[in-house]
This record gives structure tokens, sequence and C-alpha cells, in this order.
């Protein structure tokens, strides 16, 4: 159990051990700014080895938010590696053409598809790996209608429509209530209690898999996810922004697990395949829990700024224990050292983010 309160511990050792570090791109990056997604999508030889094991061919619905093209990419990159031609096909409104080029460019078919619309989600094809990633969050806060609409009512169509394959379903650790910052977090087994909307919701999209699992057998797994971070989202994408721009930090939501996207894609891809009748439900983020303070301090000090902070750090916060996933599937692969290198670099490079602000320190929920 993981029950690293004080954060990262960012010594002399650690500081220097990342400066000697040799890497091909821009400054120091891990990879040229136009092959991050490649590079966020490069399978372990984990996944390579899962995906021998299942059978049948995928379809990734939502698939064009922030993390839908990196599952797509992280399928399509281990089926190649394998010299497996099975499809994958990510699923979206694709109301920006450009995103679906983007897709097909990499060798992934894609299929225009509102999934509230019936009509629409029955004209899918009949596929064997379903992996669900659709909903709502940001800009929810005024319209609950939205919220049941995209995180209710869609998933049970999805959930029914797709009763006969393997599902896979994002969730979020917010259905966990808040837990002592020292506690090490919620795990699988911890009940869920939302604070929010926005968290309700998710665990009505829960329970919409959750019913055809039981009443029609269908195989389902449960990703709980807390944070998953890269090079242009996340919460050390916030802090940056905010010190870049002279914004106090508010550390009410003092603590958070914070997880890189490569990992986090990978661990959830391996959990599809034990997906089962009563649903395998996994924590997926990072073995610590960080201080916020911490992490603005150690990223002030990278870009030569000091950070400015308001409020008073609570007792608790949104934390999962994650425990479980790195016994199945190894720990996360990239150290917070590297997340926060990175991070750092990219902004000094001024390269683009994704201007989403994650929202890590609402603590009422609404997003």
């Amino acid at each position: 159990m993981s029950d690293n309160s004080s954060g990262i511990l960012l010594d002399s050792t650690l500081r220097g051990q990342a400066a000697q570090s040799v890497e091909p791109g821009l400054n120091g990056l891990p990879c040229v700014p136009g092959e991050v997604d490649i590079f966020l999508s490069s399978p372990p030889e984990a996944v390579c080895k899962a995906l021998r094991r299942l059978t049948g061919e995928f379809m990734v619905l939502g698939a064009a938010g922030k993390m839908g093209l990196h599952v797509c990419l992280m399928l399509r990159q281990a089926l190649d590696r394998m010299g497996d031609t099975r499809r994958v096909i990510a699923v979206s409104r694709f109301s920006n053409p450009k995103a679906r080029d983007e897709f097909e460019g990499y060798g992934i078919h894609t299929a225009q598809c509102d999934l509230c619309q019936p009509d629409q989600l029955e004209g899918l094809e009949e596929i064997e790996n379903i992996i669900f990633m659709a909903g709502a969050k940001f800009g929810t806060a005024d319209q609950p209608w939205l919220l049941k609409q995209m995180n209710e009512d869609m998933p049970a169509m999805v959930a029914d429509r797709f009763s006969r394959s393997r599902i896979t379903a994002f969730s979020t650790g917010c259905v966990y209530s808040f837990q002592p910052v020292n506690s090490g977090g919620s795990t699988e087994a911890s009940e869920t209690e939302p604070v929010g909307a926005y968290a309700q919701s998710c665990l009505g999209r829960e329970m919409a898999f959750r019913r055809v699992a039981s009443t029609m057998g269908t195989r389902v797994a449960l990703i709980r996810l807390n944070y998953s971070v890269e090079f242009r989202y996340g919460v050390p994408v916030d802090l940056v922004s905010k010190i870049l721009s002279d914004t106090p930090i508010d550390i009410t939501m003092g603590h958070a697990n914070i997880i890189w996207q490569r990992d986090a894609v990978a661990h959830s891809i391996l959990a599809h395949e034990l997906a089962n009748t009563s649903p395998f439900i996994i924590n997926v983020t990072g073995p610590e829990t960080h201080r916020v303070r911490d992490l603005a301090e150690e990223l002030g000090r990278r870009l030569g700024r000091k950070p400015k902070f308001i409020g008073k750090e609570a007792e608790t916060a949104w934390i999962s224990d994650a425990s479980l996933s790195h016994r199945l599937f190894g720990n996360p692969t990239t150290s917070i050292n590297d997340m926060l290198r990175w991070t750092a670099l990219w902004q000094t490079a001024q390269l683009p983010t994704l201007n989403k602000p994650t929202g890590f320190e609402k603590r009422d929920g609404n997003f």
C-alpha cells in the first residue's frame, strides 16, 4: 500500500542523475516534438504478450479525447510489431476532420458515430473487444442533464449494444470519497462515495456496465484512473502555467496521484485481458501521493521562477492506492523526476499544450 504522503524527495542525488541523462529530443526531451504521440504509445512487451492471448479486433469508443489516440496507437503498434493485421477502430463524432485524418495516418481505422444516437450506435460493427472512453466532465457543473446523458444514459445504451463483447470502460478515482493524505488512498475495496455531480455520474456509468455483466454475462473491466499526464496536459502542466503567469496556486487540495500517459495506457490495456462477468475493477495511477507544493516548487526551480501559493492544505484529498495494478502489471516505468523535467523542458521550448486544465484543485466535484 502506497503511503508516501510527503510526496517526492527531490534531493541532490536525484537531481544529479536527472542532469546526467542524455536524450535525443529537443533540449533534452525524450523524443522530438513531432513524434510525441508515437513515444507516448510505445507498447511494452507485456502489452504485446496480452494481445497475442486475446482474440478478435478492437474498437475504441470516444477515441478523440485526450487519451484515446494513445490507446488506439499502442494497440496498433503492438499488433504491427507482431505482424498481426487485426484492425483497431477509433470511433468518435470526429467534429474536427483533421483528427480523423490523424488516426488514419497511423493505420487506425475510423468510424464516425454519435454514441447518443441509437441508430448510429446500432450501425457500428460487432467487435469482440470494446474500450469505452466516451463521457463528459468539463463545463458540466451547471448542466446536470448533459452529465446524465453522456455519463449514464449513453453508456447504458453502449453496454446493451456490445453486451456480447469484452468491455473495458474508463472511470475515475473521483468515485471514491476523500481520503487522509497519509493513508495511501482508496483501494478497489473502498466504498464509493462520490463528491459532486460529475463523480456521481461516473458511478452511474460504472453501474451501466455492471448491469450487463450481471444480467448478460458480459466480461467487464473498470479503470479508475487518477491523473494521467503527458508533455501537453496534466497536473504538472497546470502548475507550470500558473508559475509562468505568476498566478497563485491553490493548495487546498494539497495532494494528488499522477501517472505518465504511456504507463496509464499500458496498464489499462493489460486490464482488458482480466475483464470478467464479476467486473474487474482496477485503480490506475502512480505509486506515490505527491504534495502539490513540492511539485510546484521543483517545477519552479527548473523554470527559474518562484511559485506563489494560496490556501491551506486540507487533511484529505482524492487519492488512490494503485498497488494492485503495480503487482499485476509492474510499476510505472516513468519516474516523477522525468515527468517534471520533461514538462519544464516542453514549456521552456514554448511548445504547444492542449490548454485543458485538469481542475485538480477543485474539492466540490463541480467541473
